[in-house]
């Protein structure tokens, strides 16, 4: 599958409607696109999904490692594989988005906001060209999309100011119908304000459809990349995942291997479902905190709280980890009951407390992790959680704040809850369904 990164020159520029646009006319030129995220983001890729109709992939270095990122890559389908960016092309100690186009030897396509600009769009997007070689990075800018930016001469100054070794893909106008809502955590989530069809097609119009088609290009031996675990005899398990407005923040990848090894069931504590016959449950991320009445009154995580106490592993991973706590507090001062299985009161904050590439080290074995072993993930969270004196932690944190600081994943009965969360790369999951067979 070939495919390009679109690459901001910094985080506001417009990266994601940009991804979106593109996508919609390669898609109306005939295309089958395979979103992508560079970086751990889950809000993006929900957008990506909305408008091509199939999962975005996640390609992080910290997450996955370079192999592990090349095989997510090469488990895409499509034409052609739109790579949105994450913050500037050049940001990013863990995994930058130059990172990730060097990774897969991807040509990146800069985004560069134009609203002001004409001669100065030509000198930055060269500037970023040049700065590859400066740092020794094999990452190739091929060219602009000029974000934000009027026809007419506006577009002829960008266009004749460019230095011919940098190509001219189009422009994307401005239209205050292509802004997406946003709040604590990033935008709203795709199938809460997917960008309305109308004006994506009116903004894709200007961009040059096949150009962008054709300075995709195809990594190299990705064939040769195949996961140790690959072959993976199936456990005799069942998994049930929490999938809801509460709990949307899952990788594909995650959901894809416990579909490739287990029995998977699905439920949605918002609407009070009963917790599943299963052998284990995973409780994503997501926003908990705007569902605190329904969740109380619902019933489920009462009843998951039972099941917890009676010995069913409980895998949370930050919201997931709030609602396995004792209680939820809205800023405003709202508490809602939760699950009750981990000795930690959660509370909402203004400010996020947390936003990093994290690496924990198991003090003991663990539902995701054997002792003295290490795995990487991410933290983004604006709660905080007051824990118990006597509470058990899981893992130290090398890398992040955790849930205290120096350590994340409370334990309690058979149940884990991290402010962490990982890829599948990471492994974590596969130890998770290795011990519900046993």
């Amino acid at each position: 599958m070939k495919g390009f990164v679109l690459g901001g020159v910094s985080s506001g520029v417009g990266k994601t409607v940009a991804t979106l646009s593109v996508i919609q006319a390669l898609e109306d030129a005939g295309y089958a696109v395979q979103p992508a995220k560079a970086g751990p983001d889950f809000i993006d890729p929900s957008h990506h999904e909305a408008i091509a109709g199939r999962p975005s992939r996640t390609l992080d270095l910290w997450l996955c490692g370079e192999d592990g990122l090349r095989r997510n890559y090469r488990r895409g389908e499509g034409d052609v594989c739109v790579v949105e960016g994450v913050m500037g092309l050049y940001d990013g100690d863990g995994s930058s988005t130059a990172m990730v186009a060097e990774a897969l030897d991807l040509p990146v396509v800069l985004v560069v906001d134009a609203s002001a600009g004409m001669e100065s769009v030509a000198a930055t997007a060269l500037g970023f060209r040049e700065y590859a070689d400066r740092i020794g990075r094999d990452v190739e800018v091929a060219g602009i999309v000029a974000q934000r930016a009027h026809g007419g001469r506006h577009e002829q100054g960008i266009r004749d100011a460019l230095p011919e070794e940098l190509e001219y893909f189009g422009r994307i106008p401005p239209n205050p119908d292509l802004e997406i809502p946003d709040r604590h955590l990033g935008l709203e989530m795709g199938a809460e304000a997917a960008l309305p069809r109308e004006a994506l097609r009116e903004a894709a119009e200007p961009l040059e459809t096949e150009r962008l088609a054709a300075v995709a290009s195809e990594p190299d031996d990705l064939e040769s990349e195949t996961r140790a675990d690959e072959g993976s005899t199936s456990v005799d398990a069942r998994v049930a995942v929490a999938s809801d407005a509460a709990f949307c923040f899952r990788y594909p990848a995650t959901i894809e291997r416990f579909r490739e090894r287990a029995e998977l069931v699905t439920f949605s504590p918002v609407a009070g479902d009963p917790v599943p016959d299963c052998d284990g449950v995973y409780l994503p991320g997501g926003y908990p905190e705007l569902h605190v009445e329904e969740l109380e009154a619902g019933g489920t995580l009462a009843d998951l709280g039972e099941r917890a106490s009676d010995g069913l592993p409980v895998l949370g991973e930050c919201g997931g980890l709030m609602a396995m706590g004792r209680s939820l507090t809205s800023t405003e001062g709202e508490r809602g009951e939760m699950a009750g299985i981990l000795p930690a009161d959660v509370t909402m904050h203004d400010r996020y407390q947390a936003l990093d590439h994290v690496e924990l080290e198991a003090v003991d074995g663990t539902l995701t992790a054997a002792a003295g072993e290490s795995i990487r993930g991410h933290e983004f969270h604006y709660s905080s959680a007051d824990v118990d004196g006597d509470a058990r932690f899981a893992f130290e944190t090398i890398r992040g704040d955790g849930i205290d600081g120096d350590r994340d994943g409370l334990l309690e009965y058979n149940s884990l809850g991290t402010y962490a969360h990982v890829h599948p790369e990471s492994g974590a999951f596969d130890r998770f369904l290795d011990l519900l067979e046993n």
